[in-house]
């Protein structure tokens, strides 16, 4: 963390002279990862150009919501908490919008050691808009070692200190349901 941009800039400098560079991120390149800046940092000259290929890969919402079940099967947002690179103002307004849209919510470094205000303030937000009983899907370290997958409640997420960085978080919407130890977000369907 936090030497993202000399890896990009050392990737399309080794790619300028000519040789082959692969930069590995985590998750899908461009969600949260490395794929953006690094299209940012090539250069504007035609002369200088390099083949660019961004290969997809499973985000940690795709991945956590497969472990939970379902809870993504409706329209979801997906937001960081990690005050790094955005502004904190913006990022609660992103979570009142989502919230009060009912959308799934999807936190990404949710809080740190350190950081952990931010991810309170987001969860009083939210509860303005949806009721203490909503699911919340907790993974960590999800298809890792030392994997952990749990449902909790809306209301006892604040007083979770399990919660880090390689956490994701899966809000539920006003219709998100666990059944069976899954959490669903149904669609619509008409089941007979």
């Amino acid at each position: 963390m936090r030497k993202e941009v000399e890896r990009g800039k050392a990737a399309v400098a080794e790619s300028l002279s000519g040789k082959s560079v692969v930069v590995v991120s985590s998750g899908d390149p461009g969600v949260y990862g490395m794929a953006g800046l690094v299209l940012e940092l090539l250069p504007e000259d035609k002369k200088k150009s390099v083949e660019v290929k961004i290969l997809p890969g499973i985000t940690a919402a795709n991945a956590s919501a497969s472990l939970l079940g379902a809870p993504l099967m409706h329209d979801y947002a997906v937001i960081s908490l990690s005050d790094l690179l955005t502004d904190r103002r913006e990022i609660l307004r992103r979570v009142k919008y989502s919230a009060k849209a009912d959308f799934v919510i999807v936190f990404y470094n949710p809080a740190s050691t350190r950081r952990r205000e931010l991810f309170r303030k987001a969860i009083k937000i939210i509860l303005r808009y949806r009721s203490g009983k909503t699911p919340v899907g907790i993974v960590r370290n999800a298809y890792r070692k030392e994997q952990k997958v749990g449902i909790s409640s809306l209301k006892d997420l604040a007083d979770d200190k399990g919660i880090d960085m390689v956490t994701t978080l899966i809000i539920g919407k006003s219709t998100t349901i666990t059944k069976n130890g899954f959490m669903v977000t149904p669609r619509g369907y008409r089941i007979p």
